[in-house]
């Protein structure tokens, strides 16, 4: 999923605390594999219980697309992977989305704003 965030924010963010988000556009990896729709309608939603991490930004940012791989296969972790080693994503928030898994983090920030469609073509490209 794809999120904007206007201006920075420091958000509570369940276990991990207060956190500062800097503005800009951020990724975040997750999973759905039996119901990707309506997985990304929920996030979508402004009204919802706040329960995964990704709510609490979501609470302040807006959604404003996402990259959509089916598969049976749980890609997350791949993919977090992937934007982790890319020049353009800084990861900026240790522990973020993956308290189920060994990953650093499922959110990243994008250094360069203009990078974006580049960044997803390529871990598009590389997840196949």
């Amino acid at each position: 999923m794809i999120l904007a965030l206007e201006r920075a924010e420091e958000l509570e963010v369940g276990r991990l605390g207060r956190i500062l988000f800097p503005a800009g556009l951020y990724i975040y990896c997750g999973s759905a594999l039996n119901g990707v729709e309506a997985r990304v309608a929920r996030h979508l939603r402004r009204d919802k219980r706040l329960h995964w991490h990704i709510d609490r930004l979501l609470a302040s940012g807006e959604a404003v697309g996402a990259l959509v791989i089916l598969s049976e296969e749980r890609l997350e972790c791949r993919m977090a992977d992937l934007l982790a080693e890319h020049e353009a994503i800084l990861c900026p928030i240790n522990g973020f989305g993956c308290s189920d898994c060994s990953c650093r983090s499922h959110l990243f920030h994008i250094a360069d704003e203009g990078l974006l469609e580049h960044v997803l073509n390529d871990v598009h490209r590389r997840i196949r």
